[in-house]
């Protein structure tokens, strides 16, 4: 049985990884963070609580593991402390015990936030403006500053970590040889990475899999599996090409949030609202469904705020992520989101200038020419976010996961029908 497991988002990222890495983390002893900074939110729900982690690993909320901040993330020390600071205040431990931050882990610093809020391509992109892509740049041309020499500073912020920071390749590979099982957290998705995603709308580190190994100083041979996390549909942040949107990226940034919504009208204004959404919907709208989509899995960035971009699941996206990631299994996410559609869309293939492939296109120019070849499946009414085990589902939404794992390539070995930890449902292909 696997020791060594890698979590990794298998589409724009925002797949419910946190949710995924909590629930494995029941069995993990080390958790460890590998790429990415604060531009990156997972929220995890436990015990009626909702937890929104930004750079933290999230087998933190769990007792008696050791997280680590990997030497390929950034760090903003204020946010960590920041961070840090508010779990304590919700009744969680962290100390050097069970948090430890790579001195190799590069520093955000204000001048990396203001040069992302002013740069003309970050407004672009649409990124988060959090300083993510100047760090990095500043790593690459060797003019950056690593965590371990940023401690050595007499700053309150500097003392306050201090005592968190070691090397941290020796201490995971010490677990790995010791049988002890060690879990790698991926940050935003497969189609945000720098090298394999809708470049230049992507993010500035490695999130495939092969970037834990780099963001921690671990070998290949040493990784046994590596989950895809999947949403049974699909959604981006921010601007790039996604051939499966429903509706388009303006309509969706002028669009209220669900707890907008909720302030301006009562609760039975909120599900008379809901009700005509699901019917129009039903009728074809395209963008309504797409907000539907949105208003049912609260599609509403943990970092940001942002609404996110809703589509159908883009099966050919997610065949090259399970290529590029070296996939052994996937984890479905947000199954109970697709409730109340009378029709539910799987993209099998593009057309492209009139002729269909099944192959994933790089270019980001290509990629937004491309046009959706859809397979149409049964939705279902049902709520299954009480759902325990498979049979528990209707009928149509196993018909759907079993198109899903054909499309995909890869064995299903994790369902997620709800936030909550215990909404999860495991199945036969278990990782450890």
């Amino acid at each position: 049985m696997a020791n060594t497991l890698i979590i990794v988002g298998g589409q724009f990222g925002d797949e419910g990884k946190g949710k995924i890495v909590d629930f494995l983390a029941e069995k993990a002893d080390m958790i460890v963070r590998y790429s990415g900074g604060n531009n990156a939110g997972h929220t995890v729900v436990s015990g009626g609580e909702t937890f929104k982690l930004h750079i933290i690993p999230s087998g933190i909320i769990r007792k008696n593991k050791v997280n680590i901040i990997g030497n390929g993330t950034v760090v903003n020390p204020d946010v960590l402390v920041d961070e840090m600071e508010n779990l304590e205040k919700m009744g969680l431990t962290v100390n050097e015990k069970n948090l430890i931050l790579s001195s190799a882990a590069h520093v955000i610093s204000e001048r990396h936030i203001m040069d992302d809020s002013s740069s003309a391509s970050s407004k672009m992109i649409g990124t988060t403006g959090r300083g993510i892509g100047p760090c990095y740049c500043d790593k690459v041309v060797r003019t950056g500053t690593r965590i371990g020499d940023f401690v050595k500073g007499k700053s309150g912020t500097a003392v306050s970590l201090r005592p968190f920071v070691k090397d941290t390749y020796s201490i995971i590979n010490d677990a790995i040889d010791a049988g002890k099982h060690v879990l790698f957290e991926g940050a935003q998705g497969t189609l945000l990475d720098v090298d394999h995603g809708t470049y230049p709308f992507v993010t500035s580190s490695n999130s495939i899999a092969g970037g834990a190994l780099i963001g921690s100083g671990v070998g290949p041979t040493k990784i046994r599996e590596v989950c895809g996390v999947f949403k049974a549909y699909s959604t981006r942040v921010g601007g790039g090409p996604f051939p499966t949107e429903l509706g388009n990226e303006s309509m969706t940034k002028e669009e209220d949030s669900v707890d907008m919504l909720r302030k301006e009208l009562s609760a039975e204004g909120f599900e008379r609202l809901l009700r005509k959404t699901v019917i129009k919907a039903n009728e074809g709208d395209a963008y309504t469904q797409g907000r539907l989509l949105r208003m049912q899995g609260y599609e509403y960035g943990t970092t940001t705020s942002r609404p996110r971009r809703t589509g159908w699941f883009d099966g050919v996206a997610a065949r090259y992520a399970a290529r590029v990631n070296g996939m052994t299994c996937a984890a479905i996410t947000k199954l109970d989101v697709l409730r109340n559609l009378d029709k539910i869309k799987i993209c099998v293939a593009y057309l492209i200038n009139g002729k269909q492939t099944g192959n994933f296109l790089l270019g980001a120019e290509e990629l937004s020419k491309a046009v959706p070849v859809y397979e149409e499946m049964s939705g279902w009414k049902e709520d299954i976010s009480k759902a325990r085990k498979a049979d528990d589902l209707p009928a149509a939404a196993k018909n759907y996961l079993g198109r899903l794992q054909q499309v995909i390539g890869v064995p299903i070995g994790i369902i997620s029908v709800g936030a909550g930890r215990e909404e999860t449902i495991p199945l036969g292909n278990m990782l450890w």
